[in-house]
């Protein structure tokens, strides 16, 4: 099978294929090393290849819904056993898993073949994924671009064809803002119900959810099947799952919705035209369907549930670099500049104001589900611009060296008291200033790709559910694939 073929089909198509012995597990796999031997010295999507490992598997016998299947998994907390967990870190490159981590091994019970681990930036902190240790990850669409963070690595692999659906997770946008930026479908889970051990019970403090890029709707619903097959008897809470299938759900048409639409920015920074324009396809699909949509927007203070979020990364940052220390013997030098202000930050919160910032978040899901009551989705872009271009968000040089020079005196903490770092906060969030409430609330979101900017950029937008709502979302958006197929064309490499 050639990749004329194999670009033809998603994960849901090829497991079809080899069920009726159309083709091997082992020329499927043949076919996805020779496109990404094709096109990943381009867009360096693959950071560690795991041809051998994969080889022997796809030679073996394989079962379950995806037995055959060629599939990439996250370089960041997606462990596969005998294998490292860069965490796209140049410290953590020599650690290696003694275990599988939950997805890992639900991905590989389901017949799937992993054949590497994708580049991310250091531990998931940024929406680019530009890393010292991996490299420079870039956009299918336009190599200048990037192709989002921080499940950066997979959204480029799964838009270049190396494989239909590739492993990501979410703590603050990380499955949807690269979905926005390649053209793909991106389902952020709501919280608890995708398992994360047994590492842990929860991934930073339950804002982060494992999932897939994809590009059909029905291989997000089907590999979610497979996440959620069974709880897990050391998480630390049971989610309650549908009675049916998501695969199931995500084939029924969905009843008439009200949608909430919103494209200001909750910082009160500046959105893009075409990110407006984004949205305005989506409620002329939306009209055009049968669904009610009306502008509106949940109330809540943006500013603050930003400063929070980003009070949460700063610590969980911080005890990440303090885990790695202890285990590696690495020093500073080890750790990326924006990772140590970071950490410091981090370091510099304390106690008993991260405990009281993790209390708010009960508030915001309060006050999300209140606008809940009266609109089943709210509708916003996902991201506030296009996709950067590359080496646009560096950190300016004279800020890096006040940075180091912070460090190097040991107060660089003490900007987490002041006016700086609110104004640090909503510079680095301004690109993005849509997804992280899904995170701080637990509830699932999706990005939907149904625009492409005038350069030919995709742009994707942002659909927001309740509790429990994920069978919804996964309906509305094979929906809207129907309505607009986004997979007809692809980018040339």
């Amino acid at each position: 099978m050639d990749y004329r073929d194999y670009g033809t089909y998603d994960a849901v198509g090829l497991a079809e294929l080899v069920v009726r012995g159309d083709v091997s597990p082992a020329e499927l796999l043949d076919a996805a090393l020779a496109r990404a031997e094709a096109v990943n010295g381009k867009i360096n999507a693959i950071v560690r290849p795991m041809p051998v490992v994969a080889r022997e598997r796809a030679a073996g016998s394989l079962s379950g819904p995806f037995a055959g299947v060629p599939f990439l998994i996250k370089d960041l907390m997606q462990d596969y056993a005998g294998r490292p967990t860069g965490r796209g870190s140049r410290a953590a490159q020599g650690l290696v898993a003694t275990r599988h981590s939950e997805p890992v091994k639900r991905w590989l019970d389901a017949g799937l073949v992993i054949f590497g681990q994708t580049n991310t930036p250091e531990f998931g902190i940024k929406s680019i994924t530009e890393p010292e240790a991996g490299g420079v990850t870039r956009n299918p669409w336009n190599l200048g671009h990037t192709p989002g963070g921080s499940s950066g690595g997979s959204a480029a692999a799964v838009a270049a064809g190396i494989v239909p659906a590739a492993g990501a997770n979410d703590g603050g946008g990380s499955i949807r803002i690269p979905a926005a930026c390649c053209g793909l479908f991106g389902l952020k889970p709501g919280r608890g119900l995708v398992p994360a051990g047994p590492a842990y019970g929860e991934l930073l403090a339950g804002a982060a959810s494992d999932g897939v890029v994809s590009r059909t709707v029905r291989d997000s619903a089907a590999l979610l099947d497979v996440l959620t097959a069974r709880p897990d008897p050391g998480g630390p809470f049971l989610v309650a799952r549908p009675d049916e299938p998501y695969a199931e759900l995500a084939r029924r048409t969905p009843s008439k919705l009200r949608v909430g639409v919103s494209t200001r920015s909750p910082l009160g920074t500046p959105v893009s035209r075409e990110a407006v324009e984004a949205v305005d396809t989506a409620v002329k699909l939306l009209v055009g369907l049968g669904h009610e949509v009306e502008e509106a927007e949940p109330v809540i203070d943006g500013l603050r549930v930003a400063d929070d979020f980003m009070a949460m990364y700063a610590a969980e940052n911080a005890a990440t670099l303090a885990e790695l220390k202890h285990k590696t013997g690495a020093d500073d030098a080890q750790f990326e500049l924006d990772t140590r202000l970071l950490a410091a930050a981090g370091r510099a919160l304390g106690a008993v104001e991260h405990t009281v910032r993790h209390a708010r978040w009960n508030t915001y899901a309060r006050q999300l589900t209140a606008f809940h009551e009266t609109y089943d989705v709210l509708l916003t872009p996902t991201l506030a611009r296009p996709p950067v271009k590359i080496g646009e968000l560096d950190t300016p040089w004279p800020t890096r060296q006040i940075g180091k020079a912070l460090l190097k005196a040991g107060v660089a903490g003490r900007l987490s008291r002041t006016k700086l770092w609110r104004q640090a906060v909503v510079q680095n969030l301004a690109p993005n200033p849509f997804t992280q409430l899904a995170n701080i609330t637990g509830r699932p979101a999706m990005s939907v790709p149904l625009y492409r900017t005038p350069q030919g950029l995709p742009l994707g937008v942002q659909f927001g559910g309740p509790l429990g709502s994920e069978g919804m979302l996964l309906a509305l958006a094979a929906q809207l694939e129907s309505a607009a197929p986004w997979d007809r064309e692809r980018p040339t490499l």
